[in-house]
């Protein structure tokens, strides 16, 4: 999975931190635009080893990136609901307290959202306004007891991990980045739709040079055979 995560961060230009014990903190998005749902993956991976020698631990925990329905009905902000644009946001979290009840990652660094201004329960991803800002995007657990099935007032916009034993994991994870690298943390979202959509355009652009070639040579070929011929 580093392999595939390494060639991921060069396509997007995204940085992973491989000093030792530094938390990299990876949304993905799923390729669905079902809302209330945890339909999404967590993946929190660091270096155990050396900088000479890396030995990497890497976990996979289900999540939401996105709202859930009630949130997209009843937005808290009148410009509509924040959903988090995909990108690598350095020092965009710090351990402290959501809603000042239980230890998570606060947003303390700005990030870019999109409002889903539509109020109504479908995610809209790219037809909203996208704006910069401190708006309480924090990562944290839905239910303190075993795991919640549909998202629903969880997140009104926050990234909320499905499982509350995987939630108390990966706290203890930052907590050791916490001790060796301070009390900042980077968290980058990759948008499974989004990439689907590159490759696709990518492969067509690709099916359409092709062609032209093709059709080029075949042109070419028919055109020096009618001149031999006449």
């Amino acid at each position: 999975m580093i392999r595939q995560i390494k060639k991921l961060a060069r396509e997007k230009g995204f940085t992973i931190f491989k000093q030792p014990f530094y938390l990299n903190i990876w949304g993905f998005r799923a390729n669905s635009s079902v809302p209330n749902s945890f339909d999404d993956e967590m993946h929190a991976f660091m270096n155990i080893g050396t900088a000479k020698r890396a030995k990497w631990v890497y976990y996979v925990f289900r999540c939401t990136t996105d709202p859930g329905t009630f949130w997209l009905k009843n937005p808290m902000n009148p410009q509509g609901t924040a959903i988090v644009h995909p990108g690598q946001y350095p020092n965009s979290h710090s351990i402290g307290l959501h809603k000042g009840q239980y230890k998570a990652l606060v947003q303390t660094g700005a990030m870019w959202v999109v409002r889903d201004y539509n109020r109504d329960a479908v995610l809209d991803f790219n037809s909203g306004k996208i704006v910069k800002g401190l708006y309480g995007i924090n990562i944290h657990h839905a239910s303190k007891n075993g795991e919640s099935y549909t998202v629903d007032k969880w997140s009104a916009g926050c990234q909320v991990f499905k499982n509350i034993h995987d939630y108390d994991f990966f706290i203890k994870l930052a907590e050791v980045h916490r001790k060796y690298h301070g009390n900042k943390f980077t968290y980058t979202l990759v948008d499974k739709r989004m990439e689907y959509r590159s490759k696709l355009k990518t492969i067509t652009i690709a099916s359409v040079l092709l062609g032209l070639v093709v059709g080029g040579y075949y042109l070419i070929s028919s055109s020096e055979s009618e001149s031999q011929t006449s």
